[in-house]
């Protein structure tokens, strides 16, 4: 079995800054906005580099939604940057009214997402972005895994024409995919990262790791994981699932989101509409978050390697 390591850690925030300030050199039509979280967001390079393409609007997220609408009419590329939880559930009206509707080439830059926003606490911690963000027509979602695939797809999608929400957060996590110059990023096409035939671990996010880590605890167990890497979780790469599938005969979906409409929910309807199947989800079970450290609420909220482990032999037990 491949084995994945690391010699660094980094947020994945950091990722989408320095891919963002590649931008601001490489393509004219790439401006930012920014709801007054430019440290937080790591736009600081962008702003200093190209002031007159960036926009500092304040605490005042609807407007720069509406501000980023108006300015892909003139054939910009905006990139709008803020908290997840204010990146959507705060302007959901203005992105489904003045985004979506009209397909407007807008990219919703989310940072500070999930429960590893840590001790900012639950009113921070938004668990639903995911699904509110992939139930809007037209709307890519990406949730990338480290810096250097945050970094691709925040490159990737300025070449994507039509609105995009890209999900990132605050804690320092270990490097282990290329750099973007190695292997490039392909929105909607899912990465395999090892092979397996008992059971086929499905991860996005900052759960791609501990799903890593996980495949070589079952390893240890005799268990054969195959572990796929669904940056995008729509559209979904349904082809890497099913071939998968149809080898393993089971599934675990692993997300930092709440069970209800995130990746979970996409892969079992994909399952069902094609190949039923046994699957478990880890995923925060239908709850706010609350204040702690990340690796904290990581294990309280059942989100760590351990977790996958305890599900993959779940649902192996179900398998026929």
């Amino acid at each position: 079995m491949k084995k994945y390591t690391y010699t660094e850690k980094k947020d994945t925030r950091s990722g989408f800054g320095d891919g963002l300030t590649e931008l601001g050199k490489t393509n004219p039509n790439v401006v930012a906005l920014c709801a007054d979280l430019i440290g937080s967001l790591k736009m600081n390079e962008f702003a200093k580099n190209h002031p007159e393409r960036f926009f500092q609007v304040g605490i005042a997220e609807a407007n720069m939604m509406g501000i980023a609408a108006g300015l892909t009419i003139g054939g910009k590329i905006p990139f709008t940057g803020t908290f997840a939880n204010f990146s959507t559930g705060r302007v959901y009206d203005q992105i489904r009214q003045s985004i979506a509707y009209s397909g407007k080439n807008v990219k919703i830059c989310a940072s500070h997402a999930g429960l590893t926003l840590g001790e900012d606490g639950a009113t921070h911690q938004i668990l639903e972005d995911i699904g509110l963000m992939k139930m809007l027509p037209g709307m890519t979602v990406i949730n990338p895994c480290d810096y250097n695939q945050t970094k691709a797809a925040t490159i990737a999608i300025a070449e994507h024409d039509g609105p995009v929400y890209l999900r990132f957060g605050r804690p320092s996590v270990p490097i282990f995919m290329p750099d973007y110059k190695e292997e490039e990023f392909i929105i909607g096409k899912g990465i395999q990262l090892t092979e397996g035939t008992d059971v086929t671990i499905v991860a996005t996010g900052h759960l791609v790791w501990e799903a890593l880590q996980a495949s070589e605890k079952l390893a240890e167990k005799g268990i054969s994981a195959e572990v796929i890497n669904i940056h995008t979780i729509k559209p979904l790469d349904e082809e890497i699932i099913l071939k998968s599938v149809a080898k393993t005969g089971c599934i675990v979906t692993a997300e930092e989101h709440n069970k209800f409409g995130g990746l979970g929910e996409s892969v079992a309807r994909c399952l069902a509409t094609n190949n039923p199947t046994p699957q478990e989800f880890v995923a925060v079970n239908d709850s706010f978050g609350e204040s702690g450290t990340p690796a904290q609420l990581m294990q309280k909220y059942g989100l760590d390697a351990d977790a996958v482990v305890n599900a993959t032999e779940k649902v192996l037990s179900r398998k026929k």
